[in-house]
């Protein structure tokens, strides 16, 4: 049995499961996709996590969780003669025939940035009134943003260097010091969210994921304070009973670590 065979009766195991599981276990019977949608999108930062940590098996494990939703969608799809599986599979299949012709026709790209911009004018010809339509609404901010971004440049509304896009940040802030200095709230707010949509913008330009960036971040903040937390418990303290300076040294420590 080669590869390809293997990878069949694993997915068609996997498919009579599910319609075992939906035809009797409780639990699996009641779920509509509503009910599923939460538990999705949380697969899907477990996943996120997973791949941050580089823990290849984890990423095993939480695409097979991530699968199970996909296959659990389109069961509760078939049984209202809606769609199946094989009408996903099939609809995506299409679709990236027909959005990559530098493959399956005769269009001639040069590089991935040609690519992603035929991408896009491709959508609008498929009917989209905008680029932005893609772009989930209930995103995160941080991440919509991103995304919004590498939308329009896909259509070429871009800046041209990083040094522009550093410059523009630059100006962001200095637009964000004189709303703080005039206490302004509401213009204080939307400066701010210039000065993050501009840095989200430039770490584009550096070729840096800014979920990601800022997630290592997170991390490495959790790191240190809670080494910072274990050193004071093992002085039999509290951290209300830390001095800023105290607790600095600890942090000049983890830093080290």
């Amino acid at each position: 049995m080669n590869s390809r065979e293997i990878q069949l009766k694993a997915f068609d195991r996997l498919l009579t499961i599910m319609d075992e599981l939906r035809e009797k276990c409780p639990w699996d019977k009641k779920q509509t996709m509503e009910s599923l949608r939460h538990l999705t999108i949380e697969e899907t930062y477990e996943l996120g996590d997973a791949i941050l940590e580089n823990d290849l098996d984890e990423i095993k494990g939480e695409l097979g969780d991530l699968l199970l939703h996909i296959v659990f969608y389109a069961k509760i799809g078939s049984e209202t003669n809606e769609f199946d599986i094989a009408d996903v599979a099939n609809q995506i299949s299409e679709k990236l025939i027909s959005r990559h012709p530098h493959i399956y026709g005769d269009v001639k790209v040069a590089d991935e940035h040609e690519v992603a911009r035929n991408w896009e004018n491709l959508k609008l010809k498929e009917g989209k009134t905008s680029v932005l339509e893609g772009v989930p609404k209930s995103l995160p901010a941080l991440v919509k943003a991103n995304r919004i971004q590498d939308k329009v440049a896909g259509v070429g509304f871009d800046w041209e260097e990083p040094q522009q896009v550093f410059e523009k940040l630059q100006e962001e802030l200095e637009e964000l010091q004189h709303e703080v200095s005039e206490n302004n709230k509401d213009k204080i707010e939307a400066e701010f969210g210039d000065v993050l949509f501009s840095m989200i913008n430039y770490a584009r330009f550096l070729k840096v994921d800014p979920e990601n960036a800022l997630e290592r971040t997170n991390k490495k903040f959790i790191k240190r304070f809670q080494y910072i937390e274990s050193k004071t418990k093992d002085l039999g303290k509290s951290m209300e009973d830390m001095t800023l300076a105290q607790m600095d040294v600890f942090w000049e420590e983890a830093k080290q670590l």
